[in-house]
Order: structure tokens, then sequence, then C-alpha cells
């Protein structure tokens, strides 16, 4: 679209899942192109917009529509199941449908209307191997030879999962940053530390990486659950309490199904002025 003084300029959509915060640009029918420098710039929380995620929305042959994820660092991401759930009912309200089915790195992923303003997204099946994560090295998954003897998962992104006394106690901004670049994960990874708080309730905190501390985690609730399950710690149906609220986790025999609310914060345009500093 174009400015006041005739320039190029860029609509956006500011949405979050729990607080975990996301601009959206919907490219669907053309437009400029989404490089890791906006990224990076639409990122910054004081001379950008701020995000946890930047979500693409293009046209997809195969699917209602392809999303692509970038982390406020302008790194790419594999996967960001809140950022998926926020897309799919933008676009199931813009439709006015109850299902659809999205394309990302991760494969194509069923969404529904939960009921209730919730939203549902299938997060694929989990991987447990370690050359599928990745990790650096043939190893153990369930048991990685790390401090605190975490669970290694990949859920479209590498996972980290340390079961700990009391998830609020842990310092993220020291624990986090230090497993993220860990040597056994090349791609780096995204970090949980997770309490039991009953058989069928973890209490969770997340560092994302290329992102930091934030409020919530798809993926990395998700990954959380499938390592409590393979620990025997709960059952595959759990819920997942995150700084920014609660998400119910099902790993069902199809994938692992992610449920909890969205919200459309607000749109805007990105100013020709912005974009041509970059």
């Amino acid at each position: 679209m174009r400015d006041q003084g005739g320039q190029s300029s860029l609509a956006f959509m500011k949405m979050h899942g729990l607080g975990n915060d996301f601009v959206v640009v919907d490219r669907r029918g053309g437009g400029p192109a989404v490089s890791e420098a906006l990224a990076r710039a639409l990122g910054d929380r004081h001379r950008g917009v701020g995000f946890d995620q930047l979500a693409v929305i293009d046209d997809d042959a195969e699917a209602d529509a392809r999303l692509t994820f970038y982390n406020a660092d302008g790194s790419l991401a594999g996967a960001c199941g809140n950022a998926t759930r926020c897309v799919a009912r933008f676009l199931m309200d813009e439709a006015g449908r109850d299902r659809l089915t999205l394309h990302t790195e991760r494969g194509f992923l069923d969404c529904a209307d939960a009921g209730d303003g919730l939203t549902s997204v299938n997060m694929g099946v989990p991987l447990t191997g370690w050359a599928e994560i990745p990790l650096s090295a043939e190893m153990d998954t369930l048991h990685l030879a790390i401090p605190g003897d975490p669970v290694a998962t990949g859920m479209g992104n590498p996972h980290c999962t340390f079961f700990v006394a009391d998830a609020e106690a842990v310092d993220l901004a020291v624990r986090g940053p230090e497993v993220e670049r860990h040597p056994f994960y090349p791609e780096r990874t995204n970090v949980q530390f997770v309490h039991l708080a009953a058989p069928d309730h973890l209490r969770m905190r997340v560092w994302e990486r290329g992102a930091g501390i934030t409020l919530a985690s798809g993926s990395s609730s998700c990954a959380a659950a499938v390592a409590a399950a393979r620990r025997g710690l709960t059952g595959r149906r759990v819920t997942v309490t995150l700084d920014g609220g609660d998400l119910q986790i099902d790993w069902r025999d199809d994938g692992v199904w992610m449920t909890g609310p969205t919200a459309h914060v607000f749109s805007g345009t990105l100013t020709a002025s912005f974009l041509e500093a970059l």
C-alpha cells in the first residue's frame, strides 16, 4: 500500500496468545518481501513494534495459507504454535469457517475452532530421535548429559526440558541463554523449566531461542508435555500453566494438539521512512 506521500508502506497486525506476542504480515496476493533486517527492526520494542515472533502469511497451493516465522533477532523459527493459532483464528473468522490447514516448515498443520473463543492446532508428531531434533551426536534424548538431566524433543524447533522442584525459582535470564547455545544443540534450543503441579498439570517457564524470556510458548508447551509423558510423570493430556496463562495439550496418535485463547490487539501500517531506513 502507499502512505500519504505516495511511498510504499506495509500493513501489519499485532496479536498474542497468552502474552506470547506476534507481528503478523499478510502477503496473500503479493506484497513486499520480508527480510531478516526487517524482522530485526520490527522486533525492536523501542524502535520498532516489538514481538516474540514475526509471522508472515503467504498463499499456498496445497493449504489454506503458508506461514513463515522469524524470531526477534531476525533468525528463522521452524515452528510457532501460538502464532499459528492466532493466524488460524484470524483466517477462520475471515472465511467463516471452523477448520483449516496451514503449511509451515513443520509441515501441514490442522487447525480448528475449539469453542468458547479457543483455537486448536495439531503441532504434529513429536520428534524424539537425536538426529531429528537435531542434536550434535547420537545420545539418549530422554536423559541428556547436561546438569539437571533434561529431555530433548523436536516440535519443529529443538527443545530442552528441565524438571525442577520449583519453576518459578529458576533464574531464566541466567539459565536460559546458557542452555540455548549448549554444544549438544547445533541449531540452538528453546529451554523449558517445569515442575509437576498435579498428575495432569505442569507449571512451566520458557526461554525461547532468538527471543529470550517469553510469557508463553506453544511449541515449548507441547515439548514439555511430551517430555513429561515420556518420563512417566503425567499422562498424554495435561494443562500447562505459563507466566501468561494456561494451554491445554493433548498428545494424540495423529500429533500433539494445543488449545488456548488468542487475541488480535490492533492493526497498523509501517511507514515508508521506517522501511527505507533498513
